[in-house]
């Protein structure tokens, strides 16, 4: 994939960088869509290799809509990079990165739930995300991040958005994807935390990033996260008020290990939980 087109006069820049997410969005939903919860959907593992193990589907709707976004990026944005998913990472010479996940959770696409989502995200190539997105193109949902601000759009709601004030882990609820999270190490420190709170739900995918931001629950823990599965998210809860780190306290712009918290008073105390195996 490249992201350059060869006719120069193709290129537009006209748009915000706001209204250029936004269709963005709305070129993936409309790649997504014709396949959701169709008889005929399939999938390929991506682990399918000789001596893997596991299963990491990726299907036709994943490449269309990256597809579709980098095409239109190509003629918007020629001199931003983009790091995508399922078709790698191409440098730019402006010095942004415009970083996209054309459907996060695509175990929960093949199965018909309505957990999986769109991200996207634009930063500097190495820094802080400033501008995300979690769309769900089925449901409507559209949670934004951009100038500091965290929104949803939505057919039934629409309103900004602010994380929970919960002060102790007894009354938080917290998500992850996986019951098996990473290494056993790290399923172990999860477990200090998941026992600590009032709930855990798993299997939510990005979706539970932007129910933090909502104001619906207060942790989310996972492992072994890219940076195309994490910045969106980083963005908009931020911008909703709330914390997202590494286990060590670190940034997670790069993925891996990634602690997400309503607020400092929750961080700080899911912080010394997963450390305490240290």
């Amino acid at each position: 994939m490249t992201n350059q087109l060869s006719d120069p006069a193709a290129h537009d820049r006209t748009l915000s960088d706001v209204e250029l997410a936004h269709r963005l969005a709305d070129a993936a939903g409309d790649a997504i869509l014709p396949h959701f919860r169709q008889p005929e959907l399939s999938a390929v593992n991506k682990l399918a290799a000789p001596g893997a193990s596991g299963f990491d589907p990726v299907t036709a709707a994943d490449r269309a809509a990256e597809t579709a976004m980098r095409e239109m990026l190509a003629r918007h944005r020629p001199d931003d990079g983009i790091w995508g998913e399922e078709f790698g990472r191409i440098p730019g010479t402006s010095g942004r990165e415009w970083v996209l996940d054309p459907i996060d959770g695509t175990r929960a696409f093949l199965s018909g739930a309505t957990t999986w989502g769109v991200l996207i995200a634009l930063g500097a190539s190495s820094g802080r995300p400033e501008l995300g997105i979690i769309d769900q193109p089925y449901t409507g949902e559209r949670f934004i991040a951009t100038d500091g601000v965290a929104q949803l759009q939505a057919p039934r709601e629409e309103r900004r958005l602010v994380t929970r004030s919960t002060a102790a882990l007894d009354r938080a609820i917290l998500f992850s994807t996986f019951p098996g999270i990473g290494t056993a190490d790290e399923r172990a420190a999860f477990d200090r935390v998941s026992a600590r709170v009032m709930l855990t739900r798993f299997g939510m995918d990005c979706y539970a990033y932007a129910l933090l931001a909502a104001g619906h629950i207060d942790l989310v823990i996972e492992a072994g996260l890219n940076a195309y599965d994490i910045q969106a998210p980083i963005a908009l809860i931020e911008a909703a008020g709330g914390i997202v780190t590494d286990w060590a306290g670190a940034p997670a712009w790069g993925g891996g290990q990634v602690l997400a918290a309503a607020n400092p008073r929750l961080h700080a105390a899911a912080l010394d939980l997963l450390r305490a195996g240290d």
